[in-house]
């Protein structure tokens, strides 16, 4: 049992430290060697643990997809609890989109996603549940909506949780808070009118 706690937190330390590294130098320039030394682990554990770079970059997206489904479930028990209203939910999901201090690995992996069909397929699996969820919360918003309004309507709502989650490279002029919040207010709005 001590060897297997061992293995689970040389991992951990191996997907932080690939995080950092990865989003410092790029995915392809960060050599395995100075990923064992950062993570404080042998180049031989990386390679028990993963076959390579693609796998960790695998996990990597596979905790994430995780931690998003967490949070969708934390979202959904509140507002099913009426603790907040599907305004409020949205605007914490985009809240939570925006706080991604990985925006630059988030775009490496997106690269490796074309290039690496195994990553693409993982992306595709996180952005196919995660399609699902939007498509819950929009017809909250409008119970009304189905067919092809409602996939359009998890398809604009996705495509905006990506773009307000890499916006700091086009200098955003708003704060996260206000931003979320008048996002969140038109992505209803726009839902209640779809008739």
């Amino acid at each position: 049992m001590a060897a297997l706690q061992h293995e689970i937190s040389g991992k951990d330390r191996i997907l932080l430290a690939a995080r950092d590294l990865f989003a410092a130098k790029g995915f392809h320039q960060t050599p395995i060697a100075e990923l064992a030394t950062s993570a404080g682990v042998s180049v031989g554990q990386i390679y028990r643990l993963f076959k390579g770079k693609e796998e960790i970059i695998d996990a990597i997206v596979e905790k994430d997809a995780h931690d998003k489904e967490q949070m969708i479930l934390a979202l959904r028990a509140r507002l099913e609890a009426g603790e907040i209203d599907i305004v409020r939910t949205f605007e914490l999901m985009l809240l939570k989109g925006m706080d991604n201090p990985y925006e630059a690995l988030t775009f490496d992996i997106l690269a490796e996603a074309h290039r690496n069909p195994r990553v693409g397929a993982t992306i595709t699996a996180m952005c196919e549940h995660y399609r699902e969820a939007l498509g819950e919360f929009a017809c909250i918003a409008n119970p009304d909506l189905a067919g092809d309004a409602l996939k359009s309507a998890e398809e604009i709502i996705l495509a905006t949780l990506f773009g307000l989650g890499h916006r700091s490279l086009s200098a955003p002029t708003l704060g996260r808070e206000d931003t979320a919040r008048s996002a969140a207010q038109m992505i209803v709005a726009a839902l209640r009118s779809i008739r």
